[in-house]
């Protein structure tokens, strides 16, 4: 009998069976949500090609606006040259 009282499960009146096992539950939740946070976020991040592709394509984009504005401004420069 003595070594039975040592196998026992705690019963549920116990008051640290409750908090503990809902810590437990809770931290194996926290665990198993950051998991798929993690895998999303792996999924659904930018490749360094992408990054690349992305800044080169707002590079040209400046560009082609720098030029547009350049050319406006030399039109502009140019009928002044005319005019006088």
């Amino acid at each position: 009998q003595a070594c039975s009282s040592f196998a026992r499960q705690p019963s549920s009146s116990d008051p640290m069976q409750s908090p503990v096992t809902m810590v437990f539950v809770l931290a194996l939740a926290l665990c198993a949500a950051s998991g798929v946070v993690a895998e999303q976020h792996a999924r659904s991040a930018v490749t360094p090609v992408q990054k690349v592709i992305e800044l080169m394509e707002g590079m040209l984009a400046k560009g082609k606006s720098e030029k547009h504005d350049e050319q406006v401004q030399f039109a502009a420069y140019k009928q002044f040259c005319d005019d006088t």
